[in-house]
């Protein structure tokens, strides 16, 4: 069955206020260090929401256990860890705040020490100060996972390689949907996924497994 296209809303909060950060006071000292040669993990938009069944058919369904390990391997090596929370405004969406859609999935949900970056956009780099928390921790590497692979993983990875950051995709710790084409052909969620990757392979980021990553 052909689900109609969707897509996160864009929109501003009230009085101007585009973005929150929540920073632990655990983390004030541990991700205020110089970052340089430590990769940050970032988690994009890991919340209930995703999981609501209009979505329709998704690819990677081994995504949630790579994403897991990830997790898994920068705690134990105390490398940082930034989450991104979108907090919609449009009122039709399961991501809106006050719902359940909006909380974070068990899996990826964070630790005490580990900042929040809240957005109201596809990309975490608008209407928020990621960019200047990144370079005030002299952050320069960043591994990224999360949904959807052709929209906010998408648009914070082009905006990440345009700004100068040293960015891997992780290709199968980030997943998408199904859909039609611009020629109203139906798309299998693996073949947008694959086009997606492959518009941002070498211009913006490196593509890499999660086997690949934690070999290196």
């Amino acid at each position: 069955m052909r689900l109609p296209n969707r897509r996160f809303s864009v929109g501003k909060y009230p009085q101007k206020t585009a973005y929150l950060i929540y920073e632990p006071p655990q983390a004030m000292t541990s991700q205020k260090m110089n970052l340089t040669k430590l990769p940050l993990l970032m988690l994009i938009d890991l919340q209930k929401a995703i999981e609501h069944p209009s979505w329709g058919e998704r690819n990677n369904p081994q995504a949630e256990a790579n994403i897991t390990r990830l997790l898994q391997t920068w705690r134990e090596q105390k490398r940082p860890i930034l989450h991104i929370k979108h907090m919609s405004t449009d009122p039709t969406s399961h991501y809106r705040p006050g719902q359940i859609g909006n909380d974070f999935r068990e899996f990826a949900r964070p630790q005490a020490d580990e900042p929040v970056i809240e957005k109201t956009t596809n990309s975490a780099f608008i209407g928020t100060n990621l960019d200047a928390w990144l370079k005030e921790r002299r952050v320069n590497k960043l591994i990224i996972v999360g949904v959807i692979t052709n929209n906010s993983v998408e648009a914070t990875v082009r905006m990440s390689g345009n700004l100068g950051f040293d960015t891997t995709v992780v290709s199968d710790g980030a997943y998408t949907f199904g859909r039609d084409d611009y020629s109203g052909r139906w798309r299998t969620a693996q073949e947008v996924h694959d086009l997606s990757l492959a518009n941002l392979q070498g211009e913006y980021a490196q593509i890499l497994s999660t086997d690949q990553l934690l070999v290196k």
